[in-house]
């Protein structure tokens, strides 16, 4: 049975609330002997918590206390798995006020973002609690007289869960909450960059919902040591990974290393497509959201924009006008649009892609400075699609305009790269933009709209080399279970000898 109350011990919810402890088997461990790192506010460079950095001996602990709780979390039945997840869901709306703050300070996450990121987190464990009554099986019909075959889903088991810095507490409850409710434990490794967020707070929501000690675990720590370990541990039966197409190969062979099923959501270089008969003013408004929103930093935004050459020099004109207008600042400012980048090695590499793009021949339309963590939204025009920010998953406020001729033309720049995530194509005619759109090889594609959404009921997850597997509704409950074959001879049976 799950705990009635919260531990009284625990971290409140709260950007001033002690984080400094690791989360295993139901304890707040903080473990002194420890390196710490400093979570920072990007905006203020303010040091906003102190958090343990989880060792392998951590992740071990952990996954000890996940075996441990996880066969008897399964027997549980299907209401009392949906109860805990709905309640963590319920949480999030009571703490929405603490929780944006939150990721306001230590993501850098302007206000735009925070609608999208805490609601879409909300409705996605509300949609998550319903996966308990949705492990359904069946029956199948047996080519043997008297026989019957039933097919039924069980859990894996330990699900771990390796989530991204930029989009924290989304990425990684997205994964968490539809693996608790279909029975699983969970072993989460957030980023240190944003470890309350991504991590803690999880921790936090799953101990008030009275989830049983050991069902969730959670050890912040650095990807080569705790995520490494993550990826590698026999114990995992799933390793769900967001992240870095380079990081999501090590994490891919470490966990079928010991048969493991890897789940990777990786890095993208998507296309808008902006065909000559489009509504300007809808293409602009798409490719200035699906651009800039968060500062660029997700993997689904628009990386390039391919725009037909009759509406070339009018749609950069537009972008760059619209560009230079949003508001920069603190997130915490009600007004503000751009946020600040992650870090110094986010920022540094984006500058160089826009500074070396222009070396290659591009031109400057609006931005391409910065301040200190804050990078200016950048427009760049005549760019090819072999220059730096064009053929690199670039992850900041950037909008290089590639131009084309024909719709052919266009498919072939849009599938010039190894991505294949998402995608969006613009046209007055939707069924010529639904055929353009078919020829991209992406595994989410957007008409008239920008590739910057999610809902939980559709699957979530690229081609090529952005990543294997889908996340959401019944394709995450494919990934999380796994499928079992029983047969019952109910008649004799004559056999061959």
């Amino acid at each position: 049975m799950a705990k009635q109350t919260a531990r009284p011990d625990g971290p409140e919810i709260s950007v001033d609330g002690d984080w400094n402890a690791l989360f295993i088997d139901g304890e707040w461990r903080s473990v002194e002997e420890r390196e710490r790192v400093a979570v920072e506010n990007p905006a203020t460079r303010e040091t906003i918590a102190q958090v343990p950095l989880g060792e392998v001996e951590d992740i071990d602990d952990a996954y000890d206390a996940a075996v441990g709780a996880q066969q008897a979390w399964a027997e549980t039945t299907p209401d009392e798995r949906a109860k805990v997840v709905r309640t963590v869901a319920q949480l999030l709306e009571t703490h929405a006020e603490e929780i944006r703050e939150i990721l306001a300070v230590e993501a850098g996450s302007a206000p735009p973002k925070l609608d999208i990121e805490h609601g879409g987190a909300v409705t996605f464990v509300h949609d998550a609690a319903s996966f308990a009554f949705r492990m359904s099986g069946r029956h199948n019909q047996s080519k043997i007289p008297g026989k019957e075959n039933i097919i039924q889903r069980d859990p894996a088991g330990v699900v771990g869960v390796i989530s991204p810095w930029n989009v924290p507490l989304k990425l990684a409850i997205r994964a968490v909450a539809p693996a608790i409710a279909l029975g699983n434990s969970v072993v989460l490794k957030p980023p240190t960059e944003t470890p309350i967020s991504g991590g803690l707070v999880i921790a936090r929501l799953f101990e008030m919902a009275g989830l049983p000690d050991g069902v969730i675990n959670v050890v912040p720590g650095h990807g080569t040591v705790a995520g490494d370990r993550t990826a590698s541990h026999p114990d995992s039966d799933v390793v769900a990974f967001t992240g870095s197409t380079g990081a999501g190969r090590l994490v891919g062979e470490n966990a079928v290393n010991h048969f493991a099923l890897p789940a990777l959501e990786l890095g993208g270089n998507n296309p808008h497509v902006v065909l000559e008969d489009a509504d300007l003013d809808a293409a602009v408004d798409a490719g200035t959201f699906g651009s800039f929103w968060h500062q660029g930093q997700v993997c689904i935004s628009i990386n390039r924009h391919l725009v037909h050459e009759s509406l070339y020099d009018e749609y950069a004109e537009r972008l760059a006008n619209r560009a230079a207008e949003l508001p920069i600042g603190d997130p915490t400012d009600e007004d503000t649009v751009i946020g600040p980048i992650i870090n110094e090695e986010q920022r540094d590499e984006i500058v160089e892609y826009i500074e070396q793009t222009i070396d290659e021949g591009a031109t400057l339309e609006a931005g391409g400075d910065y301040d200190d963590l804050f990078v200016e939204p950048t427009v760049l025009t005549g760019v090819e699609n072999d220059m730096a920010a064009a053929c690199n998953e670039h992850f900041g406020p950037v909008a290089p305009i590639i131009p084309f001729s024909t719709d052919e033309e266009a498919i072939e720049i849009a599938n010039a790269t190894e991505y294949g995530l998402a995608g969006s194509v613009h046209s007055a005619d939707r069924g010529r933009a639904r055929d353009v759109g078919d020829q991209i090889e992406v595994g989410m594609m957007h008409v008239n709209d920008q590739p910057v959404n999610a809902e939980p009921h559709t699957p979530f997850g690229g081609k090529k080399d952005s990543g294997m597997g889908r996340y959401n509704g019944d394709w995450i409950i494919d990934e999380f279970t796994e499928v079992k074959w029983t047969s019952v001879q109910r008649e004799s049976r004559d056999y061959l000898f």
